[in-house]
């Protein structure tokens, strides 16, 4: 691990793919879709009512803002609620206990499809994401897995309520796969289901992420255990918000405010490895310094485009794939984008005199 910071490298334009999925419909069939407002001609306010309060449920930009000083200096109300990801986010949403939270872009997605109308506001994504994946696909010992297409009749962990959902799916399209051509066995992937499950036989393969990537070979080598990439982008991360908080001016100002604060902690991050490792994985997380020098190391740099475009086309892509899938109807997948906020968070990175790059 450096003892020098390294420079955040920022993106002005970038490609997008799956990750998290959502809440919703186990029996892939939804009863309503939501149907979302246009706002690109509602004027948000230069300014914030210092009164205005949001309710935000993301754990890590806390931490960051903590240990970075600046959570003091937000010049609205924030009450933290300590949830994330498209399950908790959702609940909290339809109970209207929530207005910001850090999730990918498949909740979104199942939101529009289960009735629930929603925004994305921020994106950040890596700039070099195929060599720092969020996950790799975990192999099972004896299971003669060397290859995507080696797929092909083995048994594959399926949580189609989380991240890697929809990841396996995008996987065996890679590989040239239907889901007839594979069984998949629906398993919850947190904590150590997935590693146990591979370990114990149950299936042959499953997507892994953060330190199971490295936990698993250590513990399971031995017997043949291993993993291998998939070779797929699967680094979206985005701010996500119901579309009446952002209906609502002062909310929506703040919101805009919060924004560029969540794009300076994340050049924060990037450029005080040493601070977040021990601030965030030793004394918030409870990892060891080693797990989380691991994890700063395969993390890539943030990449904050000040133009969606090309996420909205891949967000396309996804939302075309999930629905040939799982039987849901397709639609305009620029509708989940308030792009008032597009050029939010790469105005704060500019600002923070951050060093900008050509494409990954």
């Amino acid at each position: 691990m450096p003892s020098t910071p390294r420079a955040a490298v920022l993106l002005a334009t970038v490609l997008t793919l799956s990750a998290a999925v959502l809440t919703g419909c186990a029996d892939n069939t939804a009863t309503t879709t939501a149907s979302s407002k246009d706002l690109s001609d509602v004027e948000i306010p230069k300014t914030v009512d210092p009164d205005t309060e949001i309710t935000v449920g993301s754990p890590e930009i806390q931490v960051a803002l903590k240990l970075s000083g600046q959570i003091d200096k937000i010049p609205f109300k924030v009450k933290w609620a300590n949830l994330s990801g498209g399950p908790q986010c959702s609940e909290a949403f339809r109970a209207n206990s929530l207005d910001v939270c850090s999730a990918a872009e498949i909740p979104s997605i199942h939101a529009h499809w289960t009735g629930l109308d929603t925004k994305l506001v921020a994106a950040a994504f890596r700039t070099d994401p195929i060599k720092n994946p969020i996950y790799e696909l975990g192999i099972a010992p004896g299971a003669d897995i060397d290859s995507l297409a080696d797929l092909r009749g083995k048994r594959i962990a399926y949580s189609p309520g989380q991240a890697q959902g929809a990841l396996v799916l995008r996987i065996l399209a890679k590989a040239g796969l239907t889901k007839e051509d594979v069984e998949l066995v629906e398993l919850p992937s947190t904590g150590d289901v997935y590693p146990t499950a591979l370990g114990g036989g149950q299936v042959d393969a499953a997507p892994l992420g953060g330190v199971n990537i490295k936990r698993y070979p250590a513990k399971y080598g031995k017997d043949g255990g291993k993993t291998i990439p998939h070779g797929l982008r699967d680094d979206p991360s985005h701010l996500w918000v119901p579309t009446d908080s952002v209906s609502d001016p002062q909310k929506a100002a703040a919101i805009r405010e919060f924004v560029t604060y969540w794009a300076k902690a994340k050049v924060w991050v990037d450029t005080h490895p040493e601070e977040w490792i021990e601030g965030y994985y030793v004394k918030d997380q409870g990892l060891s310094r080693e797990d989380g020098e691991y994890l700063v190391k395969t993390g890539g740099h943030p990449a904050i485009p000040g133009d969606w475009t090309e996420a909205i086309a891949n967000q396309q892509k996804t939302v075309d794939l999930l629905s040939k899938e799982t039987d849901q109807k397709s639609f305009d997948a620029a509708i989940l984008f308030d792009r008032r906020f597009e050029k939010t968070g790469a105005e704060a990175v500019a600002s923070t005199g951050a060093e900008t790059g050509a494409g990954s």
